[in-house]
């Protein structure tokens, strides 16, 4: 084990050490962050990461492709493989708790020939995915924020206000500068944030579920639910029927992922090698089903479906949720109030998210900064001496996502280039270890208290699949004929990106950058 170990160990109390930690110093690594998270804290930043609400953006669209059908089952098929990705996920992740987690299961799976390069590119993708799912939190956050103070006031027929480019724009930025101050306390303070978050949408998001059906005069038929198809080429200029089922599924591919948050948390809970596991399939148990319940509750309410597109309804087609929320309110009530509450509630839903995402992407950022696999590495890997968080890193991600953002001023199609980039980066971080995990000799796997067995090989395939899939899906253009303004430039960002990190990788970081490093053996303030 090494003297290091009897290093670290002196350090914990007389009640013996952690087995994940113990874990930890095996592949290398000293405990540095406060190891305090418990299995809840952790399922609760993990559920606060994925949120009920994060689709309804995209609702509006998805549905418009293919009709409810599509959209409603396509949640089914997505939560069917989304397990497999899930439990290959836990697997690993019972194995290597660690908080450089998808980059340093990607190195140590691929073994030393290909570890580094699947590290490093694993590492990349996984940085810009999570710092992008900052800014499509605040994009969210920003338009449920200008809808609510848009029914407020009197909405599109009684002289509301609607926000400007410029004033979503300072929401957006707002909204991130917020939760990188909320990061830069203790980890303790975003964990009892994240707890009130996951009542904020058990509560919440059971209140909408329940309530919507029941507040609308009329309710869509079970039929039209559950079988309707009906593509929109004159809206959408996309009339192959497969191409618009592809597209009305991304709601579900964007919403269901962001479970592997509990691996980024594994050096700061206890028993990780077990809690990590189980935090990853209890939040997607818990998001696949009020997801699902959440769009059927939406789906079911409709009062008028071509209604919901008009540009002179009172949202002014522009969120599609509002619309149906403030239909039924409106139509029982004869106001907004009812809908405003609702919205506050998704709202609520949002700014928790980015809460938590943000924490997730300053965690990657540090910890790939502690194997110097950033530019000015000692900057952001330095850990706030009180606090014991990474607060560089943190102000670093809402840096980056605020410049993300700023196309908003002139691109309608902002967000899914955001999302696009931000399910890209994220989920492809997912099939380095994946794919590193299905190829290599069992022998030199050491597994944890949660291993597959023989069943690994189909499940990381499909797994891996999948993966393949989500990714390729995000890189359409999701509106034709293709113009400025509607161009989906995420395919174009992520070819830059992936093209400057093979580059300087070819030229530079091949030489010097070997994966994890090793700090066992290091003294504090030089890892």
């Amino acid at each position: 084990m090494g003297p290091g170990v009897e290093h670290v160990s002196m350090d914990q109390t007389s009640v013996g050490i952690d087995s994940a930690e113990k874990r930890l110093n095996e592949l290398g690594y000293k405990q540095e962050l406060r190891r305090e998270m418990t299995f809840f804290k952790t399922l609760a930043i993990t559920f606060s990461s994925m949120a009920v609400f994060t689709g309804t953006p995209l609702y509006g669209p998805s549905l418009r492709y293919a009709g409810p059908a599509s959209l409603i089952w396509g949640w089914v098929v997505v939560t069917f493989f989304t397990w497999f990705v899930g439990i290959a996920m836990a697997e690993i992740c019972s194995s290597f708790p660690t908080t450089g987690s998808l980059y340093f299961w990607a190195a140590h799976l691929a073994g030393p020939k290909w570890g580094p390069l699947a590290s490093w590119c694993c590492a990349w993708l996984e940085t810009i995915g999570a710092v992008s799912g900052i800014g499509g939190q605040a994009y969210s956050a920003a338009q449920s924020l200008q809808m609510i103070i848009f029914l407020a006031t009197g909405n599109n027929k009684g002289g509301g206000y609607f926000a400007s480019r410029g004033v979503f724009l300072c929401m957006y930025m707002g909204f991130t500068i917020i939760w990188a101050v909320l990061n830069s306390f203790a980890l303790q303070v975003i964990a009892f944030l994240d707890i009130i978050s996951m009542w904020w949408q058990v509560i919440g998001g059971v209140a909408v579920i329940v309530i919507l059906p029941l507040v609308a005069q009329q309710t869509q038929s079970a039929s039209f639910v559950f079988t309707h198809f009906e593509t929109s080429p004159e809206a959408t200029g996309i009339s192959s029927k497969p191409y618009a089922v592809i597209l009305s599924v991304l709601l579900s591919n964007y919403c269901l992922y962001g479970y592997d948050t509990a691996a980024h948390l594994t050096e700061e809970t206890k028993g990780a090698d077990r809690t990590g596991p189980a935090a990853i399939l209890s939040s997607i148990g818990i998001i696949s089903v009020f997801g699902w319940a959440y769009y059927l509750a939406l789906t079911f309410s409709i009062q008028d479906f071509n209604y919901l597109y008009d540009v002179n309804n009172e949202t002014a087609g522009a969120l599609v949720p509002a619309q149906i929320i403030y239909d039924a309110f409106h139509g029982r009530y004869h106001n907004s109030s009812g809908a405003v509450v609702f919205l506050c509630i998704i709202w609520g839903s949002f700014f928790f998210c980015g809460l938590s995402v943000t924490t997730s992407a300053a965690i990657v950022v540090y910890a790939l900064s502690r194997d110097n696999g950033i530019p000015f590495s000692p900057i952001w890997r330095r850990i706030h001496p009180k606090y014991k968080v990474p607060t560089n890193a943190v102000w670093l991600c809402a840096t980056i996502s605020i410049i993300l953002g700023l196309p908003i001023l002139k691109l309608d199609v902002v967000f899914t280039a955001i999302i696009s980039i931000n399910t890209i980066g994220w989920v492809g971080g997912y099939a380095f270890p994946i794919f590193a995990r299905l190829v290599m000799a069992e022998k030199n796997f050491k597994p944890g208290p949660f291993y597959l067995g023989r069943a690994r090989r189909p499940i990381y395939l499909v797994a891996f699949l999948w993966i393949c899939y989500t990714c390729s899906a995000f890189l359409l253009p999701t509106l034709y004929p293709i113009q400025w303004k509607t161009f989906n430039y995420a395919p174009i960002a992520i070819g830059i990106f992936l093209t400057l990190i093979m580059l300087w990788w070819s030229f530079d970081a091949r030489k010097w950058f070997k994966g994890p490093v090793r700090n066992i053996d290091l003294r504090n303030g030089h890892g």
